[in-house]
């Protein structure tokens, strides 16, 4: 019960940037003024552009946008790269933030029986909420979070982090890029490949490392 409890107070916390910041973000962060943002930074611009994906975690950023711009400054390769790398890394702060509270903090918060149903969970289950999250609002930080506090092992994470990271960034800087504005192609990609990719690899991991 409390693992749930503590799943619905961090999506909670991750709102209420939303409801307070949100429209000015959202305003602030168009897609013309995004991309006038970035260009600003001149040869930092892929760095700030990180930095903004990353800070998602913490702040209501349009960060699909941010992939879009990327991909019309940096093109469809490069602006993918750094599209996904922005979007792994906040996904790898959330984790190694929480993580680092320890085990004993995370038995005291979540209690002894719930952390156990946690542990368990973060096995096969908890790769593909991992995987299939990145796509959704709120979840990728939130699930993100709760990997590392059930202290998900790293390989597993890392793997399933990059499944949803790489076509969610590839895709969007693509529609920058090209200028596409199908938001079903964007979901169609970004929620589809990530569980092919998943289902492909963990197989040949499961071999060199166990499961994963």
């Amino acid at each position: 019960m409390r693992l749930f409890i503590l799943f619905i107070i961090l999506a909670v916390l991750v709102l209420i940037p939303f409801f307070i910041w949100g429209d000015a973000l959202m305003t602030a962060f168009s897609e013309k003024g995004t991309i006038t943002f970035l260009t600003q930074y001149g040869q930092w611009a892929w760095a700030v552009a990180i930095l903004l994906l990353m800070a998602d975690l913490f702040l209501p950023i349009p960060a699909t946008i941010i992939m879009a711009a990327v991909g019309y400054i940096y093109g469809p390769v490069a602006g993918g790269i750094i599209s996904a790398a922005g979007s792994f890394m906040g996904g790898v702060l959330g984790h190694g933030l929480c993580r680092i509270m320890g085990e004993k903090t995370a038995r005291r918060i979540l209690g002894e029986k719930d952390y156990e149903r946690g542990v368990r969970l973060s096995g096969d289950i908890g790769g593909w909420l991992v995987v299939l999250s990145r796509w959704l609002p709120v979840f990728p930080e939130v699930v993100s979070c709760m990997a590392g506090l059930i202290r998900m092992r790293l390989v597993r994470f890392i793997l399933a982090m990059a499944c949803g990271s790489l076509p969610l960034g590839f895709t969007y800087a693509y529609i920058g890029h090209a200028g596409v504005d199908n938001p079903y192609l964007a979901v169609g990609l970004s929620a589809g490949l990530p569980p092919l990719i998943w289902l492909s690899i963990r197989p040949v991991f499961q071999k060199k490392w166990g499961k994963a």
